[in-house]
This record gives C-alpha cells, structure tokens and sequence, in this order.
C-alpha cells in the first residue's frame, strides 16, 4: 500500500507498556496530527522512524512529530535520514531540516536581521580552552554577564546544557574538553528574564501564527523544558511578537510548513530568539487541536 504520509515518531511511543502524562501526551498529539491528515481526505499512517520492516519508498511524504530519541542515536538517526530521504520526502523538507538540525542556523538568521542571544561557537576539535572561548565572547560579542550557558550545536532536551559562573570556568574544562572533541559547542550569554519572566514559544502553520504558550522554569532552575519541572501556561502574544515569530520564519532558507518560534527579552530588553525549531518540536496541539487540521490543510494544498 501506498501511503500520502506517515506520521513519525520513536519506538518508546509504538504500543507503549507503561503510560504516563507525558506518554498520554505525546500519544494524544500524534492522533490530533493523524486524524487530521485522514480528515482532509489523505492516506495517513503513524510509524517509527527505524521501523526496520517499513519501506520508505511506500510513502509520498513523511511527518516529523515525536522523533524524539534522535539525539540519543545520533550517528543512526543520521545514516537512516540520509538512507530514507533517497525514498520519500519529508515535511519539513530535507534541507530545511538539514539546516535547523545544528544551531550554527543562528548565525544564518542573525544575518538576515533576526535578533538573537549574544553566542559564541567553538567548532569541533577545537584547541580552545573553555577559559578562551568565555575571553573571546566577552571581546567580540560583548558578554556582559558573568554567568553564561554552555551547550551543544546539535542538541535537545537541555542535553548537556550547563550553567556557569566565570569564576568557576576551571571546574568545567574538563567535562568542555571531553565535549569539543565530540561536537561543536556554543557559549551564550545567560539571559536573566528567561527565569523571571519565561520563554514564550509561539506556532505557525505555513507562514500564519496560531497558538501560544509561556514556559516558565521551576524555582532555582534555568531549564525551561518540562524534562527539568519546567511548566507550561496559557499565553495569548502581543501582535509584536506574532509579528517578531513570523519574521524568523520568512527569513528561513524556505517558509516551513510548522515552525515553533521560541523568543524571550533579553537582558537589553528588546525581543529576541531562543530557537526556531522546524524539526521535531513540541506543538501543544492538545491545548489548540484546531492547529492540528490547519497543518493538515497547509500539507494538502502544498503536497496534493
């Protein structure tokens, strides 16, 4: 059978044994993405991404949604997107996806006008001490805190995210010369009102701004993610800020077909990105379930 899309996920959400919020969550979203692909009249499936008995020449299109152990499997992941994407095509395409996967795509949006946190990247392999790379941040980017965030390009989850304080920088060159020798790290400058105030993460379908929510970190965290105790509220935006999410989409190499746009003040108190995810992210279709069939729409009368 020929399928118009499969809806992708990873084999924890495949017939889970044990449930949870979380679990119950993840499943509820897929099935608002599901169905509404099959309301618009199109041939839909959900699978996991390394189904070793699907043929990925069997669909037109495949969805991105709840990937999200692929930066646990990184090497696999990677042999089987490039192995799949000889088969099918993706939404959101291949390139795009390719390019919003390593957070280097910061600096392609800063050029285009997009304000972001003040980043310093330290490429792979790199000699570099961590002490350096705080110095250098501090001279070319203008780092006027003491406190920064250390980070993989290529990351989710807060996976090896940290905290730190200049004068404690010793304490992590270590686990920084372990780190650099494995991937590309980014220093960012800590951004205060993302504790007090929260990240707003905003959706848009296509261009066109649907929902909102405001995730707030708990008491003495940083981490918004909901990993960590995170929380998550309603959040209706200022027209400024629907107007600030859909800048950064249209300044992407293609308007993607669902883009999640993360954006906080920063410490100069104007609006900038924290990140624009077009891969795999959350949607909070469960708090706004009418995004889901504006996807769905969005598929049909670009795809089909």
């Amino acid at each position: 059978m020929t399928y118009d899309v499969v809806v992708l996920t990873d084999p924890r959400y495949i017939n889970p044994k044990k449930t949870s919020d979380y679990i119950n969550n993840v499943l509820l979203e897929d099935r608002l993405v599901l169905e509404a692909l099959q309301n618009e009249g199109l041939n839909a499936i959900r699978k996991s991404w390394d189904d070793p008995d699907f043929d990925w020449s069997q669909t037109h299109f495949a969805l991105f949604r709840t990937t999200w152990d692929y930066f646990d499997r990184y090497q696999e992941f990677s042999e089987w997107f490039q192995k799949a994407s000889s088969q099918t095509q993706f939404i959101n395409s291949k390139q795009l996806i390719h390019w919003n996967i390593d957070k280097h795509y910061l600096m392609d949006l800063a050029k285009q006008g997009v304000r972001i946190p003040k980043t310093l990247i330290v490429e792979k392999g790199s000699d570099m001490t961590l002490k350096t790379a705080f110095d250098r941040a501090v001279q070319a980017h203008s780092f006027r805190n003491d406190l920064f965030v250390l980070k993989p390009c290529v990351s989710g989850a807060a996976r090896h995210t940290y905290k730190i304080n200049s004068a404690d920088i010793e304490n992590f060159e270590g686990i920084f010369k372990e780190l650099i020798a494995e991937e590309a790290m980014m220093l960012q400058e800590f951004q205060n009102n993302i504790v007090t105030e929260g990240e707003m993460s905003m959706m848009l379908f296509d261009g066109a701004f649907t929902h909102a929510v405001l995730k707030i970190a708990k008491p003495g965290d940083f981490r918004v993610q909901d990993d960590f105790g995170g929380s998550v509220h309603e959040y209706s935006p200022s027209k400024e800020q629907i107007v600030f999410a859909q800048k950064v989409v249209q300044a992407a190499p293609e308007l993607p077909i669902y883009a999640r746009v993360d954006l906080f003040k920063d410490n100069e108190g104007e609006w900038a990105l924290a990140e624009l995810e077009i891969f795999e992210p959350e949607l909070w279709f469960r708090r706004n379930p009418n995004a889901a069939t504006t996807l769905a729409k969005a598929i049909k009368s670009r795809f089909f």
